[in-house]
Protein backbone atom coordinates (compact mmCIF):
# COMPACT_ATOMS: atom_id res chain seq x y z
CA UNK A 1 0.00 0.00 0.00
CA UNK A 2 2.88 2.23 0.21
CA UNK A 3 3.47 2.56 -3.36
CA UNK A 4 0.10 3.55 -3.86
CA UNK A 5 0.04 6.00 -1.12
CA UNK A 6 3.39 7.87 -3.15
CA UNK A 7 1.50 7.78 -6.21
CA UNK A 8 -1.86 9.48 -4.64
CA UNK A 9 0.37 12.12 -3.26
CA UNK A 10 2.02 12.37 -6.32
CA UNK A 11 -1.41 12.53 -8.10
CA UNK A 12 -3.00 14.97 -5.77
CA UNK A 13 0.14 17.25 -6.56
CA UNK A 14 -0.13 16.79 -10.26
CA UNK A 15 3.25 14.94 -10.62
CA UNK A 16 2.10 11.92 -11.69
CA UNK A 17 -1.30 11.55 -14.22
CA UNK A 18 -4.22 9.76 -13.07
CA UNK A 19 -3.13 6.69 -15.97
CA UNK A 20 0.11 6.23 -14.21
CA UNK A 21 -1.87 5.22 -11.15
CA UNK A 22 -4.29 3.66 -12.58
CA UNK A 23 -1.26 1.36 -14.33
CA UNK A 24 0.59 0.73 -11.30
CA UNK A 25 -2.35 0.29 -9.33
CA UNK A 26 -3.65 -2.68 -12.44
CA UNK A 27 -0.32 -4.51 -11.78
CA UNK A 28 -0.48 -4.69 -8.15
CA UNK A 29 -3.96 -5.80 -7.97
CA UNK A 30 -3.15 -8.22 -11.04
CA UNK A 31 0.07 -9.39 -7.90
CA UNK A 32 -2.37 -9.77 -5.32
CA UNK A 33 -6.10 -10.03 -6.80
CA UNK A 34 -6.87 -11.20 -2.73
CA UNK A 35 -6.08 -8.06 -1.52
CA UNK A 36 -9.61 -6.51 -0.49
CA UNK A 37 -7.58 -2.53 -0.44
CA UNK A 38 -7.03 -3.11 -4.41
CA UNK A 39 -9.68 -4.81 -4.94
CA UNK A 40 -11.92 -1.75 -3.76
CA UNK A 41 -9.48 0.73 -5.41
CA UNK A 42 -9.91 -1.14 -8.82
CA UNK A 43 -13.39 -0.47 -8.61
CA UNK A 44 -13.25 3.13 -7.50
CA UNK A 45 -13.23 5.06 -10.73
CA UNK A 46 -13.48 8.42 -8.31
CA UNK A 47 -9.74 9.21 -8.09
CA UNK A 48 -10.40 11.80 -5.15
CA UNK A 49 -12.39 8.89 -3.47
CA UNK A 50 -9.58 6.70 -4.20
CA UNK A 51 -6.67 9.17 -2.78
CA UNK A 52 -9.11 9.38 0.25
CA UNK A 53 -9.30 5.61 0.91
CA UNK A 54 -5.69 5.12 0.39
CA UNK A 55 -4.67 8.19 2.97
CA UNK A 56 -7.24 6.91 5.67
CA UNK A 57 -6.43 3.02 5.23
CA UNK A 58 -2.75 2.83 5.12
CA UNK A 59 -0.78 2.26 8.57
CA UNK A 60 0.84 5.06 9.06
CA UNK A 61 2.98 3.86 12.24
CA UNK A 62 3.88 0.81 10.11
CA UNK A 63 5.25 2.57 6.82
CA UNK A 64 8.30 1.12 4.91
CA UNK A 65 9.73 4.50 4.90
CA UNK A 66 12.80 3.27 2.58
CA UNK A 67 10.49 1.64 0.08
CA UNK A 68 8.10 4.57 0.37
CA UNK A 69 11.34 6.93 -0.06
CA UNK A 70 12.95 5.00 -3.40
CA UNK A 71 9.68 5.11 -5.01
CA UNK A 72 9.05 9.17 -4.59
CA UNK A 73 12.58 9.55 -5.33
CA UNK A 74 12.36 7.65 -9.16
CA UNK A 75 9.32 9.57 -9.68
CA UNK A 76 10.95 13.04 -9.02
CA UNK A 77 13.76 12.43 -10.49
CA UNK A 78 11.49 12.37 -13.92
CA UNK A 79 9.83 15.54 -12.64
CA UNK A 80 12.95 17.33 -12.33
CA UNK A 81 14.43 16.46 -15.58
CA UNK A 82 11.82 17.36 -17.34
CA UNK A 83 11.32 20.86 -15.55
CA UNK A 84 13.10 23.62 -16.92
CA UNK A 85 12.21 26.26 -14.29
CA UNK A 86 13.84 25.55 -10.98
CA UNK A 87 11.68 27.95 -9.61
CA UNK A 88 8.56 26.28 -10.59
CA UNK A 89 9.91 22.51 -9.40
CA UNK A 90 10.96 24.36 -6.13
CA UNK A 91 7.98 25.75 -5.18
CA UNK A 92 6.02 22.52 -6.14
CA UNK A 93 8.32 20.00 -4.27
CA UNK A 94 7.33 22.19 -1.33
CA UNK A 95 3.96 21.66 -1.82
CA UNK A 96 4.97 17.96 -1.82
CA UNK A 97 6.43 18.05 1.00
CA UNK A 98 3.77 19.54 3.32
CA UNK A 99 1.41 16.45 1.72
CA UNK A 100 3.43 14.11 2.87
CA UNK A 101 2.19 11.68 6.06
CA UNK A 102 3.80 13.97 9.30
CA UNK A 103 5.96 11.15 10.60
CA UNK A 104 8.15 10.78 7.68
CA UNK A 105 8.15 15.05 6.79
CA UNK A 106 11.58 15.33 9.00
CA UNK A 107 13.56 12.44 8.08
CA UNK A 108 15.81 12.17 4.94
CA UNK A 109 15.21 12.10 1.95
CA UNK A 110 11.77 13.77 2.41
CA UNK A 111 13.08 16.68 4.79
CA UNK A 112 15.07 18.10 1.84
CA UNK A 113 11.87 19.03 -0.34
CA UNK A 114 11.42 21.29 2.85
CA UNK A 115 14.60 23.77 2.75
CA UNK A 116 15.89 22.66 -0.71
CA UNK A 117 14.30 26.06 -2.03
CA UNK A 118 16.31 28.21 0.13
CA UNK A 119 19.02 29.54 -1.99
CA UNK A 120 16.86 30.56 -4.33
CA UNK A 121 15.66 33.52 -1.86
CA UNK A 122 19.34 34.85 -2.64
CA UNK A 123 19.32 33.80 -6.34
CA UNK A 124 21.66 30.58 -6.08
CA UNK A 125 20.13 28.46 -8.48
CA UNK A 126 23.04 26.57 -8.64
CA UNK A 127 22.88 25.91 -4.88
CA UNK A 128 19.44 24.27 -4.78
CA UNK A 129 20.21 22.50 -7.89
CA UNK A 130 22.89 20.90 -5.95
CA UNK A 131 20.70 20.43 -3.16
CA UNK A 132 18.11 18.53 -4.92
CA UNK A 133 20.20 16.60 -6.91
CA UNK A 134 21.86 15.23 -3.77
CA UNK A 135 18.71 14.25 -2.47
CA UNK A 136 17.45 12.62 -5.78
CA UNK A 137 20.71 9.92 -5.07
CA UNK A 138 19.94 9.78 -2.08
CA UNK A 139 19.32 6.26 -2.80
CA UNK A 140 21.93 5.33 -5.54
CA UNK A 141 23.18 2.04 -5.33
Amino acid sequence: MEELLVYAILLYEDLVTENEYSKRLDELFLNDPENEDLLYLEWETDIKKAIIYIRTNIDYNNLEIERCGRILISKLKAVYVNCSDIKCFASRMYHLWESLPGNIQNIEPFWTLCYADDPLSWGDEEQTRNIYEYMLDYYKD
